[in-house]
């Protein structure tokens, strides 16, 4: 069995000419992916993010390694084989295994490798915003967890982290959980279908109707052709309905900051992008959201897409929103 699938895009080397390399600050770019949890959707937005950061003068003085892995369950050689004893995983598995994965690594090269990174910031992507809130929840709760982790910013791109189950495809995703024949039963109907579909003809439905690029094709075909890829998506969606369903974020998700001053650490500095139009977003929350926390200017930036970037910007919007990622780290790094 395999281990967990990952891309990894470290800095340059670092230039002989530099006066003190120990000195060197270490920024780790911890990204985390949606459902499906594959990491490889993902390549041309942290490729392209790589370039930026490389090309912006700002963050030179600054070395980042970028760093994205699968969620567990969704590639076939990560896992034995689901089972009806042996399920697939939950949300809270993935919180955990996540956490596992970030607090193992440590510097690659240079004069400090193998020393703890400087600060770590967390992309997150649909549900892996809010599995980026919850290790920040958890880590300030219970710093003697990983006292290495020094997570100090985070980016939430389309975030599901409030009443998911309300937006209007969670509705559709809610109804197939409480319906118990369906809801136990849907992986199968999907899988004997896609059985029937040779990979070709599916290749082409995927590139050609629905419009993906030739990479995100390359990747969904490969996942809806998987033995438990489907299964583990869908076993997962329906636990998000009912865990990220719970309001629970009002209250807790702004004492990080206040743990944080209290511990005298760094003030998390949270960028949240949105959709101006999200099926997985009730727009009614994001608006109540946004009112909410909108005064919380010096930890928190509440961005709303003016155009019309999709929620699984993956598929084809890769370098559009890493352009804007690109700008949000710099602006909380550029002038260090």
């Amino acid at each position: 069995m395999a281990s967990t699938h990952f891309l990894s895009y470290p800095p340059q080397p670092l230039e002989a000419k530099t006066a003190d390399h120990s000195a060197s600050r270490e920024i780790l770019i911890f990204f985390i992916t949606g459902n499906p949890g594959l990491i490889d959707y993902y390549e041309p937005f942290l490729s392209t993010l790589r370039r930026i950061i490389d090309e912006t003068p700002t963050l030179k003085s600054t070395r980042f390694h970028i760093y994205g892995q699968d969620l567990a369950g969704f590639r076939d050689d990560d896992h034995e084989p689901f089972t009806a004893q042996r399920k697939p995983h939950d949300l809270e598995h993935q919180i955990q295994h996540t956490l596992a994965a970030l607090s193992r690594l440590r510097v690659e090269s240079g004069p400090r490798e193998g020393d703890p990174y400087d600060e770590v910031l967390l992309i997150g992507h649909s549900v892996g915003a809010y599995i980026a809130l919850e290790l920040f929840h958890r880590l300030l709760r219970n710093p003697d967890s990983a006292p290495h982790l020094k997570l100090t910013s985070g980016i939430l791109l389309f975030p599901t982290i409030h009443h998911i189950s309300r937006s209007p495809n969670g509705r559709k995703m809610e109804f197939l959980r409480r319906t118990p024949v369906l809801g136990d039963n849907a992986y199968r109907i999907a899988q004997g279908f896609l059985h029937l579909v040779p990979r070709g003809a599916l290749h082409w439905i995927i590139r050609s109707v629905l419009g993906h690029s030739a990479h995100a094709a390359d990747v969904t075909t490969r996942w809806l052709k998987s033995r438990d890829g489907v299964w583990q998506a869908l076993h997962m969606g329906m636990d998000e309905m009912k865990v990220i369903g719970e309001d629970r974020w009002d209250e807790e998700l702004w004492e990080i900051a206040r743990d944080a001053k209290a511990r005298h650490e760094v003030v998390p500095k949270f960028f949240f992008f949105f959709g101006k139009h999200d099926e997985w977003v009730a727009s009614h929350y994001r608006d109540e959201f946004i009112r909410t926390r909108e005064k919380q200017v010096d930890r928190t930036r509440l961005i709303v897409d003016e155009g019309d970037i999709p929620h699984a910007f993956c598929l084809n919007h890769s370098e559009t929103v890493a352009e804007k990622v690109g700008v949000w780290i710099t602006q909380i790094y550029g002038a260090g």
